[in-house]
């Protein structure tokens, strides 16, 4: 009877340790999984974030790209119209050139505003803010309504200011958007090198053929 007790007892420990053994291991390999799935979904979204950081810098690159152009056109062509306001050779044809640049503009600095960052939009918004006064009164003088100081002359001084303060700005914000974009290129392309300089207006007409 001893025996057969013991015996019956040694089944049980044996079955039990066995059945111990199997949900032991199932819940380590569960965990073991678990551990594994868990560092699939950080790899994955660290590989998400990078490439949404990636994009995201695409995105910014172009922007200010594409601001910085169409401000290049704007001027230029806002330039050419005051020589021509000069000449008194004025032309349905000449003012659409004027008024799609501005278009232009005012549609690329729409869409930089949802990616720029603060400074950089802050210096754009300046920018664009002092274009549209050279505008205003250059459109005046055509108009027959010039501002007190918005000779012919008193606008070439304005244009003057307006190259000078986009090489301050362009100086100021290259650092922020090296930074912004993560490489050495300013934003239309070029490798910033040294600084780079805006032609004063001409003295004897418009430079549609040069635009810088």
């Amino acid at each position: 009877m001893g025996s057969a007790l013991i015996g019956l007892a040694a089944a049980v420990v044996g079955v039990t340790g066995t059945l111990l053994a199997s949900v032991l291991s199932q819940r380590l390999l569960a965990r073991v999984q678990s551990e594994q799935f868990d560092r699939q979904q950080q790899s994955a979204e660290a590989q998400w974030r990078r490439e949404q950081q990636v994009a995201e810098l695409g995105r910014r690159r172009e922007g200010y790209m594409q601001v910085n152009a169409s401000f290049r056109r704007y001027r230029t062509h806002l330039m050419d119209f005051l020589w021509t306001v000069r000449k008194g050779a004025v032309t349905p044809e000449a003012r659409e050139r004027v008024e799609e640049a501005r278009r232009d503009h005012h549609s690329a600095f729409a869409e930089a505003q949802l990616i720029a960052s603060t400074v950089v939009l802050a210096e754009l918004d300046g920018m664009t803010a002092a274009l549209s006064e050279v505008y205003r009164r250059v459109m005046s003088l055509e108009e027959g309504t010039p501002d007190p100081d918005g000779s012919f002359e008193g606008l070439r001084t304005d244009f003057d200011r307006l190259w000078e303060r986009w090489e301050r700005m362009r100086a100021e914000m290259r650092a922020e958007m090296r930074a912004d974009l993560g490489a050495g290129n300013d934003p239309d392309g070029q490798q910033l090198i040294g600084p780079r300089r805006l032609p004063p207006l001409p003295p004897d007409g418009p430079e549609t053929a040069q635009a810088a």
